[in-house]
């Protein structure tokens, strides 16, 4: 389904898949974030935040926790002394890597 089969339907944007899209991805950091991780998996959380640079702990934090909710940001805890915490790509977030990849292209492009 396609923008195409909602030309001249009065339906709400969120109501579309490209509104469910938009609501797991979207915002200023989760495509960041979705990016990171397809490059170099598993990363922990402050190697993550450096590399980002202008994000908050706290904000980086909600943003992962948002993504593991939705089902594409797997966390992984590991008991020990400071804690140790890795994030990675679940397989429905690799599902979108063709999606990021097309993005790639047309930054290049469109430069």
């Amino acid at each position: 389904m396609g923008i195409s089969d909602f030309n001249g339907e009065n339906t709400a944007v969120q109501d579309t898949p490209f509104g469910y899209t938009m609501s797991v991805i979207g915002g200023k950091w989760k495509m960041i974030i979705l990016y990171l991780l397809a490059a170099e998996q598993p990363v922990r959380f402050n190697e993550m935040q450096r590399q980002i640079g202008a994000i908050t702990y706290k904000v980086l934090s909600a943003q992962l926790k948002e993504l593991e909710a939705d089902g594409l940001v797997m966390r992984k805890e590991f008991p020990q002394i400071p804690p140790k915490v890795e994030y990675s790509l679940t397989p429905k977030a690799q599902s979108l890597l063709p999606v990021l990849e097309q993005l790639c292209e047309w930054g290049e492009k469109n430069r």
